[in-house]
């Protein structure tokens, strides 16, 4: 089973974009709040190679990106193979 883990803010539209797609694929995943614990928000940015925006999204520790990444992985058939890993 893959690991996912899902940085995020309350208020952000494509975090809730991304949960919501992670949801109807049914998929286990750990969401880490950075408006709940600032103090994690240095570690999205190292562990992203510097993105300081929300969502950012790891598959199996494989940076995806943000939304719109996750969104294209899906569309072209490209996500299951990578939660398969």
């Amino acid at each position: 089973m893959a690991v996912i883990d899902i940085y995020t803010k309350a208020t952000c539209f494509f975090c809730a974009r991304a949960i919501e797609l992670l949801n109807q694929k049914e998929l286990a995943f750990r969401e880490i709040k950075i408006d709940e614990n600032p103090s994690l928000r240095p570690e999205m940015i190292e562990r992203s190679g510097g993105c300081s925006t929300v969502p950012q999204i790891f598959i199996n520790d494989v940076h995806v990106g943000g939304c719109d990444d996750l969104f294209a992985l899906h569309a072209s058939n490209e996500l299951d193979a990578l939660l398969e890993k």
